[in-house]
């Protein structure tokens, strides 16, 4: 497939890694990230597409699994969705519709799997699609009406398939926007127009390359519009044939790509002839990799094309070239790009290009070449020369002569060792200078009195020691500055002076320590942007002030690297180190070995948005430490060896959305400490010591249940402690066991109160007598209690309990015969009670304060209630003082002033004692 349909597909998903997040809807999956609304299920071992995709999403990846089959109901919840990525499974099999809810797609890319058919509703429902991707598939066989309904398809994708024959495409190649078609690698013997359409199609690109081709025919005009044509590496045994009728029929084309086809030097040639008439509009032509062990037949071919009128590219990449004799390109006088790449090429004679006038662009990069070629001399037009990955180990002074049109040139990959004042002084107009991965050991002033203009250079990977304060003075339009990996560990006060203009500079990977860090280093740095100084030999002994911090001229600066220093680390943090810094953004500090921050470290940058301080060994942080920095967006503080992170809760970081804590000994996070981030939509806590238990009960709820941050791969997360719990994952805890059953609980509580109720009314109906004389009774025992310790004399001989109608009786017979003929002393109601004493304690207090008790029975006193309860108090007393005290004796007796039925006498026969 061409690079610029790989670069959009990869251009939809690149986006899932995009650290700095706005709040949105977010929670925790099973199986994937989400990123502002962009779906990572990548390479996760999924056996099915994950079911609770969120229906609001933008992207979805769910790529490099083993997925098997896609189902009509996986994705009927979702309908916004822009681009999908199902590549790298194991698809072998989709169901109809199951696309039919993804209204609103725009990219599929279904390659890297398993399938054999496009059925005819498989993608059913996708209208506004735009791009496709089937590529390295098992497809034979394509339904008739399979993209019937897919109008807006723009590029398809089917390289490496098993269409075998080209009819087998027609059924997408009427698409009224269709543009580009791969059909690489699909064992394609035959090319014929008439297979493909019996009218003209819309294609611009067409790929059908690694196809073993017999024949390449057009009979008819079906490609007017045709651009870009790859026929690379089709053919077999040098026997492919070339057949179009017209020449008109390819004259749109402007781009072709014949390499390492397997064709004749003749067919080549009639290839070639159809592009040299007037109508004709190629104008870049690939012939790379051809007859790799005959460079005069590559000669004879280059000399055709350079015949071309419109040609103005030319590559002749990987043809075994070694020798670039001025005849070989003698007729390329219109060519602006030349290709030599991939050869092995050892020699160019000074006269080689001669006859390119207007060359612009040569490749001479991955050849054998020792020094610059003299032919790349005096090419007053050339913008750009890459003589990259040679072994090349000397510059001179006239090698680069007359280049002042030159505006890039790559010496990447060389084995240069000096520079000389003099070798870049005829490039005025460079503006691009790569010198990487070579041996330089010192710049020798080739920078002092040249390139002006220059805007970026690139010295990472060589030997340089120390840079001088004229280094680098004369580069007034110098943007970017690349010294990283070198051996730098010292540096001049002033090396970068006159470097207004700079915005990157890269120094990592070097031996500079602290003492090379000084504010008289960046002094005149007003406009650096980008600095990184990561991984060198910087430390400090404490983190006390320094006396001249090192970037006080440094105010644009947005970005600043200082991780992993070495040998061992940085070891603190001088608090006023940062000094200087008011408008940095980014600041990456992991691995160095910290303990403990200066809460005054982040004084001095308000605009700090991403803080990286992962990898150190932090004993505890403050949250004052934070409290200069309220636009903070991003924390790391993964591997830091933390147990709490109480320190953010007064933190004051509001606009914290996105927190990285992987790798601590985290057993939790409390409430607190997450209302106290109320923007935080990521964080990640993977590999802490989670502990399984009811303690932890509220932090597992939150995870699954809240509705605006996701916590990544929660899912996955395991319990450390207790050891029973140990190995099992966190939110398979049965977070059950810590709550009460509150159902049964309301159960009991409600039928007991129904019981009881129902039993208090029929209690209050059936037995509420027996309730008030078991009242009065408890009262009458508990004045018992209170008397039966003493001893005192009864104050009657005897209580007479009668019914009113019965006290003429008592007063005429029985009083004057008890009173008067046999001296007692008796207890009477109407005599002796007590005036406002209630009526049952005057009862009480008269049979027990009486050595007897008289009962008078006639029909009236069995008929009477408080009769009734005189007799059952009397019969109780009496009792109760047998049974607690047996020296005293009480008595019923029994008299009768009106003969009784005996069945009248007795209402219960367990109350009553005749005597």
């Amino acid at each position: 497939m061409g690079s610029g349909t790989s670069s959009a597909m990869f251009l939809c998903f690149l986006h899932f890694f995009w650290i700095i997040v706005n709040p949105a809807r977010a929670y925790s999956m099973k199986h994937c990230i989400s990123i502002k609304m962009n779906l990572n299920c990548r390479q996760r071992n999924l056996q099915t597409i994950p079911s609770d995709i969120p229906p609001v999403i933008k992207s979805l990846d769910v790529s490099m699994n083993n997925i098997s089959k896609i189902k009509k109901s996986d994705f009927k919840n979702i309908s916004v969705i822009n681009c999908m990525n199902l590549s790298s499974n194991t698809i072998s099999n989709v169901e109809d519709g199951a696309f039919l809810h993804l209204v609103a797609l725009h990219g599929l890319d279904l390659g890297h799997n398993k399938l054999t058919t496009i059925s005819e509703h498989m993608f059913q429902g996708l209208a506004n699609m735009t791009r496709l991707q089937l590529h390295n598939n098992l497809i034979s066989f394509i339904a008739c009406s399979s993209f019937q309904n897919l109008s807006g398809l723009q590029i398809v994708n089917l390289t490496n398939n098993k269409l075998h024959h080209l009819s087998n495409v027609q059924p997408l190649v009427h698409l009224p926007n269709l543009r580009e078609l791969y059909i690489s690698n699909n064992n394609l013997h035959y090319f014929e127009s008439r297979e493909l359409s019996n009218g003209s199609i819309g294609l611009k690109v067409l790929d059908v390359s690694t196809n073993p081709l017999e024949r390449f025919s057009i009979t008819a005009n079906v490609l007017p519009n045709l651009q870009n044509l790859n026929l690379s590496y089709c053919g077999q045994n040098g026997s492919m044939e070339w057949d179009v009728a017209d020449t008109v029929f390819l004259s749109k084309i402007s781009t072709l790509d014949l390499s390492g086809v397997q064709m004749s030097v003749d067919n080549m040639s009639m290839v070639l002839q159809n592009f040299t008439n007037t109508h004709s509009s190629l104008a870049s032509l690939a012939l790379s990799n051809l007859w790799r062990k005959s460079t005069e037949k590559v000669g004879i071919i280059a000399n055709i094309a350079c015949h071309i009128p419109t040609l103005s590219v030319l590559r002749l990449g990987n043809d075994c070239i070694s020798v670039v004799s001025e005849k070989l390109l003698q007729s390329c006088s219109r060519t602006k790009k030349l290709d030599l790449s991939d050869n092995i090429i050892s020699d160019l004679s000074e006269s080689s290009f001669r006859s390119l006038k207007g060359l612009k662009y040569i490749r001479l990069d991955n050849n054998s070449l020792s020094s610059v070629p003299n032919a790349t001399r005096n090419l007053s037009t050339l913008k750009i020369l890459d003589l990259s990955l040679n072994s090349i180990d000397n510059l001179n002074c006239l090698d680069f002569a007359n280049l002042t049109g030159l505006l890039k040139l790559f010496l990447y990959s060389n084995k240069i060792q000096k520079l000389d004042s003099c070798v870049f002084q005829d490039l005025k107009s460079l503006k691009m200078l790569s010198l990487g991965g070579n041996s330089i050991l010192t710049l020798n002033g080739a920078f002092t009195n040249c390139l002006q203009n220059l805007e970026s250079l690139d010295l990472r990977q060589n030997k340089l020691s120390s840079i001088k304060q004229e280094d680098f003075k004369q580069l007034k339009s110098l943007k970017s500055l690349i010294l990283f990996d070198n051996q730098i560990s010292h540096m001049d006060n002033g090396a970068f002076d006159g470097l207004f203009n700079l915005e990157t500079l890269k120094l990592s990977s070097n031996k500079i320590n602290a003492k090379a860090v000084k504010d008289t280093v960046f002094r005149e740095l007003s406009h650096l942007r980008y600095l990184s100084i990561s991984s060198n030999r910087i430390e400090y002994e404490h983190d006390s002030e320094l006396r001249l911090p090192p970037f006080v001229n440094l105010s644009s600066l947005r970005y600043l690297a200082i991780f992993s220093q070495n040998p061992q680390g940085m070891f603190n943090i001088p608090s006023n180190f940062l000094e200087g810094l008011q408008s940095l953004e980014t600041i990456r500090a992991g691995n160095l070995n910290i303990k403990l921050l200066h809460p005054n470290t982040f004084r001095y940058t308000p605009e700090l948005k991403y803080l990286d301080i992962s990898d150190n060994k932090f004993t505890s942080l403050t949250a004052e430490l934070f409290h200069p920095i309220p636009k903070l967006m991003v924390i790391y503080l993964s591997k830091c060896q933390l147990e709490s992170l109480d320190f953010l809760i007064n933190a004051n970081l509001f606009q914290v959305n996105y927190l990285q804590i992987s790798y601590n000994q985290l057993t939790a996070l409390n409430e607190t400490l997450l209302n106290s981030l109320p923007s935080l939509t990521y964080m990640d806590m993977r590999n802490n010591s989670f502990s399984c238990n009811c303690s932890n009960l509220w932090f597992m709820r939150w995870i699954t249940n809240n509705s605006q941050t996701q916590v990544v791969d929660a899912h996955q997360y395991l319990c450390k402690y207790p050891f029973s719990q140990k190995g099992t994952l966190l939110l398979d805890f049965d977070t059950h066991s810590c709550s009460v059953d509150t159902g049964l609980f309301y159960f009991i509580s409600t039928t007991s109160l129904v019981l009881l109720t129902l039993l208090g009314s029929l209690i209050y109906r059936l037995l509420r007598w027996q309730l008030i004389y078991s009242y009065h009774l408890f009262l009458a025992y508990l004045y018992d209690n209170k008397q039966k310790n003493r001893r005192a004399a009864y104050q009657y001989d005897a209580f007479v309990s009668y019914n009113t109608h019965d006290e003429p009786w008592v007063l005429r017979d029985l009083l004057p015969e008890l009173e008067v003929r046999q001296g007692w002393r008796l207890c009477l109601h109407h005599r002796d009670f007590q005036p406002g004493k209630p009526i049952m304690e005057n009862i009480t207090d008269a049979i027990y304060g009486s050595h007897k008790t008289i009962c008078v029975i006639s029909r009236h006193y069995l008929e009477s209630e408080w009769c009734s309860r005189e007799i059952q108090v009397a019969r109780w007393v009496g009792n109760n003082m047998r049974n607690e005290f047996c020296w005293r004796r009480v008595n019923v007796k029994l008299c009768l002033p009106h003969p009784e039925p005996s069945r009248r006498l007795v209402l219960r026969l367990s109350v009553l004692e005749i005597c």
